[in-house]
């Protein structure tokens, strides 16, 4: 509830940066150290794991020391929230997709790629105006298990440390989990890895946006349904199917599919059946989708934490 109302102010951003941007500099300081060119696959890969390691035991000791020691001040309870609240992307999430949709609508298939690049790594001059809708309703699916749904998760499981280590290992993945020359063996330990810590979240993200679209009369909760059924397993991420069939059953478009990175086209298996055709008026209905889901995540854990309550 903290970052759905306040979000990251950006006066503190400029100030000190964000909790993810410190891990990064540690994930990037790490690969300059141990990712050496002449090296060879199989010792890339092992420092790889090395790499993985170091950062985990940093991001999780801090991580432990700060809410131990939070915690035994008087409220010390909400602080550790405040941080904690920086690890979850709700509003920033919602307004990036937003911007997208207001870019189409005020200035065209020019402006949507220009919103949508800072969201999506695809190459945007390869969209048109369809593709830069999908490619942000793509976007808002798979953060939504990413950036939501998977740090509130662990946070549940294991608190403070629990979202840290969580942000760690997805934002390894996203800096050095690629399948490049460089990163392909040094990154393999942070790619796996990423795709096991997230495979309950997007599996719970499907099924909150299927819940989602029966509270909403212009989406279909058995398309959506069908659409993760059928489609979801075949998706080249283990996770990101999940979500991005449940939204694409519920809008009633198909999303996914072919794209092109780096000038490189990926071919992938489209998500639901649906139009291929979506505006910007079908981000604005996954973004009512998105608001949702988001409200029965944050009422579920409030249901778990008053039933852990009353039992301890």
């Amino acid at each position: 509830m903290i970052e759905l109302c306040a979000g990251y102010p950006q006066a503190l951003w400029r100030a000190i940066g964000h909790p993810v941007t410190w891990i990064g500099r540690l994930i990037a300081a790490l690969d300059r150290l141990l990712n050496r060119d002449t090296d060879d696959a199989y010792w890339r890969r092992s420092v790889g794991i090395v790499a993985i390691l170091l950062l985990l035991g940093i991001v999780g000791t801090i991580a432990f020391v700060v809410e131990h020691e939070l915690l035994r001040l008087p409220f010390g309870l909400l602080a550790v929230a405040v941080i904690a609240s920086t690890l979850i992307a709700q509003r920033s999430l919602h307004r990036h997709v937003a911007d997208v949709a207001t870019a189409l609508e005020q200035g065209g298939v020019i402006a949507g790629r220009a919103a949508v690049a800072k969201i999506v790594g695809r190459d945007p001059e390869a969209l048109d105006a369809a593709g830069v809708a999908r490619a942000a309703i793509e976007s808002l699916a798979e953060n939504f298990s990413d950036a939501v749904v998977a740090p509130v998760f662990w946070m549940a499981i294991a608190g403070l440390p629990g979202a840290a280590l969580y942000k760690a290992i997805n934002t390894a993945d996203s800096m050095i989990g690629h399948r490049t020359p460089r990163h392909e063996a040094f990154g393999w330990a942070a790619a796996k890895l990423d795709d096991l810590v997230n495979l309950p979240a997007s599996r719970l993200s499907a099924l909150l946006l299927v819940a989602a679209a029966a509270l909403n009369k212009t989406a279909s909760t058995a398309a959506a349904w069908r659409a993760v059924m059928r489609n979801a397993s075949r998706h080249r991420s283990p996770n990101a199917g999940y979500p991005e069939a449940a939204m694409a059953g519920a809008l009633g478009l198909s999303l996914a599919g072919p794209r092109v990175y780096g000038g490189v086209t990926i071919d992938d298996a489209t998500m639901g059946d649906g139009r291929r055709d979506a505006t910007a008026a079908d981000i604005r209905r996954a973004l009512v989708l998105y608001r949702y889901a988001d409200a029965i995540l944050i009422a579920l854990v409030a249901v778990i934490a008053g039933i852990f309550i009353a039992l301890v």
